[in-house]
């Protein structure tokens, strides 16, 4: 068995049929979890208060917003190379996605850092690199619906993708690149192993984040699936009409 096989959209609907009810159960198992216990259930930051527990939402949203461009880029980069049709329509189900995900990330951080920084927003580095990245997600969903050929539409925003790819790396990486900006270091680096939040926040933070990311594959896998059968149905339609 070949992974490329799912690129056949009937085998992929029928993969993402079978998977669909496990993600959605775990998703939401996950947040609610991960949401209630990080919420309910942890003890007031000692320098910020109850306004620290909305890293609860704030972190996993940003996570997912960066990650879910890097999926779109994968994506697109299938789609130039072996121009399989479900990987273009999977990176345009992603989209709308890692928008909301980053429409999220924007607006609990300026939630979060007003108290912390006196100020709803500040042209910090990685809050800049952020705002283009919520830019290019615009861009990218408007080329979609602006070039009516979806072939020629996956070329040109599989291009604007790896464009596009440079702010999500900063976005992720800005507080490494410049030692300045208001904005803290990574609460859990990943890469590296270590992490600058204490266990009683980490674990519950860690919940939202597995359930944030299972909710976005979720979305997306039901999002390509209607993509898939928009496209079908509209060679239906035009196919029909050819015939009249």
């Amino acid at each position: 068995m070949s992974l490329w096989e799912y690129a056949n959209p009937v085998k992929f609907l029928g993969l993402s049929a079978r998977v669909q009810p496990f993600v959605w159960g775990g998703a939401g198992l996950c947040l609610a979890v991960g949401l209630l216990w990080g919420f309910f259930a942890t003890p007031d930051d000692y320098r910020q208060g109850s306004t620290v527990k909305i890293i609860y939402l704030h972190v996993p949203a940003a996570l997912m917003a960066i990650n879910a461009w890097f999926m779109m880029l994968v994506a697109s980069l299938i789609w130039l190379i072996r121009r399989h049709h479900v990987s273009a329509l999977a990176a345009k189900a992603a989209a709308p996605v890692g928008i909301l995900m980053t429409v999220i990330a924007l607006i609990t951080g300026a939630i979060w850092g007003q108290p912390m920084w006196g100020t709803w927003w500040a042209w910090d580095p990685r809050l800049t690199s952020f705002l283009i990245l919520f830019l290019f997600y615009l861009g990218y969903i408007a080329l979609w619906e602006a070039v009516e050929d979806p072939d020629t539409a996956a070329d040109l925003t599989a291009v604007l993708c790896l464009v596009g790819s440079v702010f999500a790396v900063l976005s992720r990486y800005a507080v490494k690149f410049w030692n300045q900006g208001l904005h803290q270091g990574t609460s859990v680096p990943l890469a590296t192993g270590g992490r600058t939040v204490s266990d009683v926040f980490f674990y519950p933070l860690l919940i939202s984040m597995i359930g944030f990311g299972l909710l976005f594959l979720a979305l997306v896998l039901y999002r390509t699936g209607t993509e898939i059968r928009l496209r079908r149905a509209r060679a239906l339609l035009a196919r029909s009409e050819r015939g009249a």
